[in-house]
């Protein structure tokens, strides 16, 4: 007979136990998530006290239990926002007791309200434009709440506006190079900024926090990818770190530039490593001289 009791036997140094551990746990989640289930409950799923399985779900999905039920109901909610006009029903379909609490799930993770969901994105204005930064022409992309785009566009800031536009499907864009300018002379002045800048950040909720960690970060400090990883709270999750970092929509605002190898070589760069070791030496100047 097999006891429910919580044990510690999937914190044994055995990798595939430990996979096994945290794929049952995902599968008595995803088949709960629309009610909700506690970590007490997933814990007792899979046999576990909830301080085990916090740390076995988080070294090896790279995000804690309550984060992954978080992901899934969004990915719920946004299925049934395009099928449902009543913020309501979808907040109980989803497991969520109020129309608030879906409201605060789909701007955290997604930068937009569910009725903005709802539309595929229309009715959003997203203000964009080229501008010339240190490190070559970029294009910027706002809306309402922050920032949501920064990238080297390489002499084709068309092909810049394209990829922004496929980023925010439905919604509206607004060509503006003169507020472009103004944000650029914002983000790349010399010494500290005088004022903050807001960031809109959409991703999963594990790239989230490696975004985060990022931000946290100070100009010219580098880390590996073993000490961000750490940093998030998930030593094993190298791996995922670096698609996070390869997912970042916002260039040098969400400092990946400053994530080196082990070994101390700069490594490679969404935007190139030689923007990438100019960024490093520019920061380090403005350090020295601060």
């Amino acid at each position: 007979m097999t006891s429910s009791r919580p044990t510690t036997d999937g914190l044994l140094d055995d990798g595939g136990r430990h996979y096994a551990i945290v794929a049952r746990a995902i599968e008595f989640i995803r088949l709960n998530s629309r009610r909700q289930p506690s970590l007490a409950e997933i814990a007792a799923a899979v046999h576990l006290s909830e301080y085990h399985l916090q740390r076995v779900f988080a070294a090896w999905a790279g995000i804690s239990p309550k984060r992954f039920l978080q992901y899934l109901t969004k990915e719920h909610a946004k299925q049934a926002l395009r099928a449902c006009d009543d913020v309501l029903s979808v907040s109980a379909a989803v497991g969520l007791s109020g129309g608030g609490r879906l409201h605060d799930l789909m701007v955290t993770c997604e930068a937009m309200t569910p009725g903005e969901i709802k539309a595929g994105g229309r009715g959003v204005e997203v203000g964009c434009g080229q501008a010339t930064t240190p490190f070559g022409d970029a294009v910027i992309g706002w809306t309402a709440r922050g920032i949501c785009h920064l990238a080297f566009c390489g002499g084709d800031p068309a092909a810049g506006i394209a990829r922004l536009a496929a980023q925010w499907p439905g919604a509206k864009l607004i060509a503006d190079d003169a507020a472009a300018v103004r944000l650029a002379a914002s983000i790349f002045v010399s010494g500290p900024r005088s004022d903050r800048l807001h960031l809109l950040l959409r991703g999963t909720n594990f790239q989230i926090k490696v975004w985060e960690a990022l931000i946290g970060t100070e100009p010219s400090q580098c880390v590996s990818y073993g000490r961000l990883a750490a940093m998030t709270g998930s030593p094993r999750a190298q791996r995922a770190v670096g698609s996070a970092l390869a997912a970042n929509n916002i260039a040098y605002l969400i400092p990946c530039h400053r994530v080196i190898r082990e070994s101390g070589e700069v490594g490679n760069y969404r935007w190139g490593p030689e923007r990438k070791a100019a960024m490093l030496a520019w920061e380090a100047a403005q350090s020295a001289t601060a």
